[in-house]
């Protein structure tokens, strides 16, 4: 009896079968595709089921941020732009070439006054020897041999650098070359006039290094 009930028991079991044919017996179809299409494949969300973040190159945002900078400055450009941007241009090069003359001028201008300073540096330097060389031709020591022949390249050498004598006699007294040291009373001059030299004077083209001292002889 026992037997039998485990036959029944066993007969009552429900079969089950898994299908598994490739192509669906209904539709056609291969089922692996209709899977695929019904469920696609689930995007990779990362560490703790979460959107991954997308990757950034450095190098992309600064550039990104470089070019934004750009259209910006450029937008601003824009619309502060000149009516004429080749005449804005063409201005801007004529005063740069204005600017450059004008520096050249002044360099130019400075290396002349460098140097005719320091020509007259030397000219004042020399007036003392000056002075003895016309102290010994007042004596008659200097008028030959070979040092009057050295005094005299020595004049025309200072000649060539403008130097040039007050020492006129007779003429018109004038305060801006000669110092009066003395004045006489004379009938013969109509106005006051250089009558003696006692220091000669001297100066550079137009520009009096020291004046002649003199003595001024005036109208009665």
């Amino acid at each position: 009896m026992s037997h039998h009930g485990n036959e029944e028991e066993h007969e009552s079991e429900p079969v089950s079968f898994r299908d598994n044919r490739k192509i669906d017996p209904e539709t056609g179809e291969v089922r692996g595709q209709q899977e695929d299409a019904g469920n696609p494949a689930p995007e990779d969300t990362g560490a703790g089921g979460q959107d991954a973040p997308a990757e950034t190159d450095p190098e992309q945002d600064v550039l990104a941020q470089a070019e934004a900078i750009l259209n910006e400055a450029g937008a601003e450009g824009e619309e502060n732009a000149p009516a004429d941007p080749a005449g804005e241009l063409r201005n801007d090069l004529l005063r740069l070439q204005a600017e450059y003359v004008n520096y050249r001028r002044r360099v130019e201008r400075d290396r002349d006054v460098a140097r005719e300073q320091a020509v007259i540096g030397v000219l004042n330097s020399l007036m003392p020897v000056l002075d003895d060389i016309d102290a010994g031709r007042q004596h008659g020591d200097l008028r030959e041999g070979p040092f009057a022949a050295i005094i005299g390249k020595l004049e025309n050498v200072l000649a060539t650098y403008g130097l040039a004598r007050i020492d006129e006699v007779g003429v018109e007294f004038d305060p801006n070359i000669h110092e009066a040291l003395i004045q006489q009373p004379s009938a013969e001059v109509a106005r006051d006039s250089v009558s003696q030299i006692l220091r000669v004077g001297y100066r550079k083209d137009e520009r009096v290094l020291r004046a002649a001292q003199v003595i001024v002889a005036v109208p009665e």
